[in-house]
């Protein structure tokens, strides 16, 4: 068999991904494409991978990025398996450019960004991120993706997931139907619904991919080791709005749909 099947056959870790909210792929990804793409980034950091003391603050934040290890990294078949389990064959669209990295260096310095949080995915237009939102179809976004280019230890600023959240914050957007809520408001008690969730530390080396419920509660943290992470959140965009209704519902839906009915 081959690896796509593999994967797409195992009921095992679509119930995982149900029940804690994310699935991690090991070798999603070859070491080879991290390391070219690595050093595209490293340039555009403006840094010197050899010289500590030009790593100055403690997060760098680059653009989108569409040349060719970054493309290849996100359409391996074993990623594209995942994708048909997790989301539906036909239901998800290639992923063509890599989001945004926040290339995380060693520094006692607080990041100012390592708060609780959803990605929320529509309503990015308006400039202000806080008012961003979320609805219980997760409109905008069939998966957050968490892409490892470097390997990624637990005092590497791995991020702070918590297994199980996505049911939590299902509960919370339901009462708010289509409309759906901003980062703002589901931000405002601090995502306390969430907080007695255990911590999982999104860890593992260059090639790692962690494929997350688009509801999960995740964070960043300070850089605590010594050589700097790289790892890129892109979303995986729908290629159709989920639904809850349909008596077939792909894994996503599954989890959602539990959250309100279990």
């Amino acid at each position: 068999m081959t690896e796509h099947s593999d994967l797409s056959a195992n009921d095992a870790r679509a119930q995982a991904f149900i029940r804690d909210g994310f699935l991690r792929i090991d070798n999603a990804f070859s070491r080879e494409l991290a390391d070219e793409a690595r050093a595209i980034l490293w340039r555009d950091t403006g840094c010197d991978p050899d010289d500590p003391s030009t790593w100055t603050r403690p997060v760098v934040r680059l653009g989108m990025y569409a040349q060719q290890p970054f493309v290849q990294a996100a359409n391996t078949p074993l990623l594209h398996g995942a994708f048909d389990l997790l989301v539906g064959p036909g239901r998800w669209q290639p992923c063509r450019s890599m989001g945004t990295f926040p290339v995380r260096f060693p520094s006692a310095e607080d990041p100012g960004d390592a708060g609780w949080h959803i990605d929320v995915s529509f309503g990015l237009e308006n400039p202000d991120f806080m008012t961003w939102r979320a609805n219980i179809r997760s409109k905008g976004r069939a998966l957050l993706m968490l892409f490892l280019f470097s390997d990624v230890g637990d005092d590497d600023a791995p991020t702070r997931i918590r297994a199980g959240s996505h049911a939590d914050i299902a509960r919370v957007l339901a009462p708010a139907g289509e409309e759906g809520l901003s980062l703002g408001e589901l931000a405002r008690n601090g995502f306390a619904e969430s907080a007695g969730r255990p911590e999982v530390l999104a860890t593992g080396a260059a090639g790692t991919v962690y494929l997350c419920h688009p509801f999960l509660v995740h964070s960043a943290q300070p850089h605590r080791g010594r050589h700097p992470r790289f790892m890129a959140q892109p979303p995986l965009l729908p290629a159709q709005p989920f639904s809850l209704e349909s008596p077939v519902r792909c894994p996503v839906e599954e989890a959602i749909w539990r959250a309100l009915n279990g």
